[in-house]
This record gives structure tokens, C-alpha cells and sequence, in this order.
């Protein structure tokens, strides 16, 4: 889990202006997800001033701020130039005030820029840093994308899990990630999947080695990251164990704090898991969309049941005969 981002790596990846304190950005790190727009603050209000966070200035704190004097801007920039303040940033290509620049470089404080409109740019910087910021854990499996679907391939080791996913890949799909999946909790509904650096774009195969999907498949055939939208556990097939034969069963994994749906499909010699698998795929979008094949075999079952009873009870009795 990374517990701070730097303000450099910020600036890239969100791709903002750097208005002055560019010297400062790779010292400078944020530690929470949270942005401050400091309208009290503007006012002289410092009880709880979160100095920690990004402080956002959009149109209506920078139409107030030059509202007051000279003076009064540097003496309230000055206090919200904290030791710990990662950044002042300004949207909608606004140009900061001088007051600002002057109290941000004497506390080294970066002034950043964007052309985003305000609530726009916070959601993305809220959304980028609760990634950045979030919890990780790994998991052991294979994470492809299957028709937009993120679908993790669990089981034990040696039970076919890469080597199903290279079937795949050459079926068109795209590999995330090959024996260690680092997952994060986007939301309360969401799980994404990525690979570790050190693993992007590999996969190994028993016998073969360690493979580079992009070198060979190109770019098309990989992703960087996807949400984990099912678990198809892949489970060695024994006499003794029962599997679900009508789909009615509803199983689920615990990831952080959401129930991703997942199913279980024994291996078996003969048994095309690439395809198993597509259709697992295929038939999970189905029910997400309202169509249930095992609620229609169900109803159709139900029906033929009814169908029979009220044949039986519209037939005449026959009179038993005497001996």
C-alpha cells in the first residue's frame, strides 16, 4: 500500500500547470485522498483548517480573494502555506494571485494550474488519490478482461489457470495480470485488479517459461488495470465432490468490504476451460442484464409440472370393476 504521492508524480499523471515551485514537487506529498476547498479560510476561519490536504481555489474562492486587499490576501495565504500543505491549486486556467506565489514560495509550497472546471478537476484528483492511496493486497490468480468483464481465474497451483489465459488471450481477450494480482477497494462496489510492476505484461507458462504478452500478442492483448466483476475458481474434478449442475447456486468471495459474485468449474481431461470460461463470461453479463437461463428452465420445469396435474385432473374417472 503507498501511504503518500508525491506532487510530482501528481502533476504527470493528472497532467497540471506548474505555476511556480517546481523545485519543491517531488518533496511535497500528499497523504490523504480528501481536497480542500478553503472558503472559510478565505474569511479569517482557521479552528479547523485541514492543512494536509491539496487546497483548491475555483472561481468562487478566487472572486472572493480579490475582493480583499493586498494585505489581507498575504497574511491569509501566508497561514494556509503550512508546513505539510502538499499544493495550492487553481482551475479553469484562473491565474493565481500574487500574494498566493509570494506566501507559496516562501513556504515552498507548489502553485499548480488546471483548465478542468472546479468540480470536475476535484473528482478527478479524488479519484486518482483514493486509487493511489487505497489499501492493496494480493491475490494468487490470473486477471483477464473478458468482454469488458474483469474476470479473476483462482485455483491451486498447477491447475491450468496461465495456460487457460494464454488460450484466451490468443482467443482476442486481454491479460491484467499472471500469478499475483494486487487488488484494491475502488468503492463499496468496487474491486480493480492490477499487476505489480515487476510482473506487467508476463505470463508464465509451465515448460515454456516467462512469455511478454504485449512483445508477442501486442498491445491490444494487455491492460494495465480492470474492476474484478467475477472469480471463476478452476478446482481439480473428483467422484466424490458435487458441483453445481443448474447454476442455482449463488457463491461469493469477500474482497475487502464486497462480495464479488464467483463461480467454481471443475477440471477434467478433455474439458476446453478457454471456453468454459467465455461463456461463464457471457452468461454472468446475461443475468446482470435480467436474463436468468437457470430462472427460465425453472419456470419452464414449474409450467410442464402444472401442465401435467391439471391434464391428470381433467380426466374421467373410470369405475373400478367387480370381480
Amino acid at each position: 500500500m503507498a501511504d503518500r504521492v508525491s506532487v510530482k508524480q501528481l502533476v504527470k499523471d493528472v497532467n497540471l500547470l506548474v505555476y511556480s515551485g517546481e523545485a519543491y514537487l517531488a518533496e511535497r506529498q500528499v497523504v490523504v485522498s480528501d481536497i480542500s476547498r478553503p472558503g472559510l479560510e478565505l474569511t479569517g476561519y482557521f479552528n479547523y483548517y485541514p492543512h494536509e490536504r491539496i487546497q483548491l481555489f475555483g472561481r468562487t474562492e478566487s472572486a472572493f480573494a480579490r475582493n480583499m486587499t493586498a494585505a489581507e490576501r498575504l497574511v491569509i495565504m501566508r497561514r494556509m502555506a503550512a508546513e505539510d500543505t502538499p499544493a495550492f491549486l487553481v482551475s479553469r486556467g484562473i491565474a493565481p494571485l500574487p500574494e498566493m506565489l509570494t506566501a507559496a514560495d516562501a513556504a515552498h509550497v507548489p502553485v499548480l494550474g488546471s483548465q478542468l472546471p472546479t468540480t470536475r478537476l476535484s473528482s478527478l484528483l479524488t479519484d486518482y488519490l483514493e486509487s493511489r492511496l487505497a489499501e492493496r493486497q494480493s491475490m494468487h490468480g490470473v486477471l483477464v478482461d473478458l468482454y469488458g468483464l474483469g474476470v479473476m481465474i483462482t485455483g491451486d497451483s498447477g491447475v491450468g489457470k496461465s495456460e487457460t489465459a494464454l488460450e484466451l488471450i490468443q482467443r482476442g481477450h486481454r491479460l491484467i495480470a499472471d500469478d499475483r494480482v494486487d487488488v484494491y477497494q475502488k468503492d463499496e462496489q468496487t474491486i480493480v485488479g492490477e499487476a505489480p510492476a515487476i510482473l506487467a505484461h508476463l505470463l508464465e507458462i509451465r515448460g515454456l517459461g516467462i512469455i511478454d504478452v504485449m512483445n508477442l500478442f501486442g498491445a491490444g492483448a494487455v491492460r494495465s488495470h480492470a474492476n474484478i466483476d467475477l472469480i471463476v475458481h478452476l478446482e481439480n474434478w473428483t467422484k466424490d465432490k458435487q458441483f453445481d449442475r443448474l447454476g442455482s447456486g449463488t457463491q461469493s468471495q469477500q474482497i475487502f468490504d464486497v462480495a464479488v459474485p464467483k463461480i467454481t468449474i471443475p477440471v477434467k481431461v478433455g474439458r476446453n476451460l478457454a471456453s468454459i470460461i467465455e461463456v461463464a463470461a457471457m452468461n454472468f453479463r446475461a443475468k446482470s442484464m435480467g436474463y436468468d437461463a437457470t430462472k427460465t428452465f425453472e419456470d419452464n420445469l414449474n409450467n410442464l409440472i402444472k401442465s401435467n396435474e391439471q391434464a391428470d385432473q381433467a380426466k374421467p374417472e373410470t369405475p373400478d370393476s367387480e370381480g
